[in-house]
């Protein structure tokens, strides 16, 4: 069975940073994108970042050249740096595994979320 378990959200400045993590079991991790969706108090869940197996990076354009996804496939990990960040920011942050070697939908495997909080 996959799971996804997200770590490292909480309550930050605007301004800050914070480095979310997303640990996968359960699954063959290698060959699958990536993910990190949003989801705003009363908003639907968006797409922030994706990484495909082979490394290819796609972001949101409100977070280009603040966010930064990463994975390491030794240790089955995904990451999410997030720099200058912004209340906009604010929202339950989910992992995703991909549903090929490059391609992210909502179906299949997501994480429990973890909150992040940016104060003004």
């Amino acid at each position: 069975q996959v799971q996804l378990v997200e770590s490292g959200g909480g309550l930050v400045q605007a301004g800050g940073s914070l480095r979310l993590s997303c640990a996968a079991s359960g699954t063959i991790f290698n060959i699958y994108a990536m993910a990190w969706y949003r989801q705003a108090p009363g908003k639907q869940r968006d797409l922030v970042a994706a990484i495909t197996a082979d490394g290819a990076t796609n972001y949101a354009e409100s977070v280009k050249g603040r966010f930064t996804i990463s994975r390491d496939k030794a240790k089955k990990m995904v990451y999410l740096q997030m720099n200058s960040l912004e209340p906009e920011d604010t929202g339950v942050y989910y992992c995703k595994q991909g549903r090929t070697w490059n391609t992210v939908d909502e179906s299949g495997y997501w994480g429990q979320g973890t909150q992040v909080t940016v104060s003004s």
